[in-house]
């Protein structure tokens, strides 16, 4: 199945929540039997509903959004039909996949609307979110990897015309294909739980802080965690580790560590978990990073950008068009045939105007840091090793 999909079996993916909605929801499944039911991702809806729903809608999705389902075979990029019986899913119901770049139908979204301002515009662009914030960051080069900083982080390395299968439970998957005609490109993914998360458990939880923007100033007051490290593994430790065992701590306490440090900390912990992403990626694919691209909303912090790129060891970038994910998902609308309003051809995209982060520490320092953090992250797991006791006593 993983070499098939890029995806591991897990419940996150739409064939295994199909597969339950067709066991467990009457209605759902008479409607698969009587011809009345498609299914798609939230991209698939869209456009048929923008197409004229069920007036002619368009049933159809991309190849980055079919290849989180579980059921696409990212090899031929075709619905695979051995993955489709194993979960027992009609591939009658599955839309027809398009690439990333091509006039997907018009709009009309009713036959009352026929004359509205956007009837007949063409619906050309559409890329899952992390794979269209890779092209907004225009990532179109091998081994060029973007960073996205939200509630959590997600990080997404392009790896080429050949996809690249990790040793470390990164995940393999389609990042665009942009034209009916162009070679599909693929990626590696990582994500971090907890990233924005964490600021808010400062503020929420701990009550350290009113707001994110203090824990900021918290953390800039001190310029460093003096030894305090900080491990927000609140519902276990992710890739590259995969430990459900393990628990939040913060060590290396001493008298002298104040809210300062421990916002301090938290911040760093956000930067050595993309840092431990980011080497598993480059195991993997076996190309360096150069320097990373962010986009995200935490990007606003300077400290953690800063803090990034010391971590990392190379020049984070910023851009100023924060939106990367609508950018890019507009570059894939503007480049489709018959629309024409730009092209994609790497040497003729124009510069964009950039925040840069250049390393600010040794590198000596930056490994210590990085050294300490990984002792710390294995002193965090094995907490959860039992059952909840029950009258008392541990099961």
């Amino acid at each position: 199945l993983q070499f098939k999909t890029g995806l591991p079996l897990s419940t996150y993916f739409s064939a295994v929540k199909l597969r339950w909605l067709l066991d467990n929801v009457e209605e759902i499944r008479e409607a698969v039997k009587d011809g009345r039911a498609m299914f798609g991702t939230i991209d698939s809806w869209l456009i048929w509903s923008l197409t004229g729903g069920k007036n002619g809608g368009i049933h159809c999705t991309d190849v980055t959004n079919a290849s989180r389902t579980m059921l696409f075979n990212i090899h031929s990029l075709e619905w695979d039909p051995e993955l489709c019986q194993f979960f027992d899913i009609p591939m009658e119901i599955l839309p027809n996949v398009r690439s990333s770049s091509e006039i997907y139908g018009m709009m009309k979204i009713c036959p009352s609307l026929e004359s509205g301002a956007l009837t007949g515009v063409p619906i050309s662009g559409c890329l899952g979110d992390q794979s269209a914030a890779l092209v907004g960051q225009m990532c179109f080069q091998d081994g060029q990897a973007k960073n996205t900083y939200g509630t959590g982080c997600f990080l997404l390395c392009n790896t080429g015309q050949k996809p690249v299968f990790s040793d470390h439970g990164l995940l393999t998957t389609i990042a665009y294909k942009l034209g009916r005609d162009k070679p599909v490109c693929y990626a590696l993914e990582g994500s971090v739980a907890i990233a924005g998360a964490v600021v808010r458990w400062l503020r929420d939880n701990l009550g350290i802080a009113k707001t994110s923007l203090e824990v900021e100033k918290l953390a800039a007051e001190v310029g460093s965690s003096y030894g305090c490290y900080f491990v927000p593994a609140f519902s276990g430790l992710y890739a590259p580790y995969w430990e459900p065992s393990a628990r939040g701590i913060i060590c290396g306490l001493t008298q002298f560590t104040n809210k300062k440090h421990i916002a301090f900390a938290a911040l760093e912990a956000v930067c050595f978990q993309t840092r431990e992403i980011l080497d598993a990626m480059n195991k993997d694919c076996g190309i360096p990073l150069s320097q990373l691209q962010v986009d995200g909303g935490m990007t606003n912090n300077k400290i953690l950008m800063q803090l990034q790129s010391d971590i990392l060891c190379i020049p984070v970038v910023k851009p100023s068009m924060p939106e990367t994910t609508a950018l890019g998902a507009a570059m894939a609308a503007g480049a489709a045939e018959g629309v024409g309003v730009w092209n994609l051809n790497p040497g003729d995209l124009t510069a964009v105007t950039c925040e840069r982060f250049e390393p600010q520490i040794n590198p000596e320092e930056s490994e210590f840091r990085y050294a300490r953090w990984k002792k710390a992250v294995i002193k965090s797991m094995g907490w959860e090793t039992s059952e909840a006791p029950s009258n008392g006593k541990a099961k």
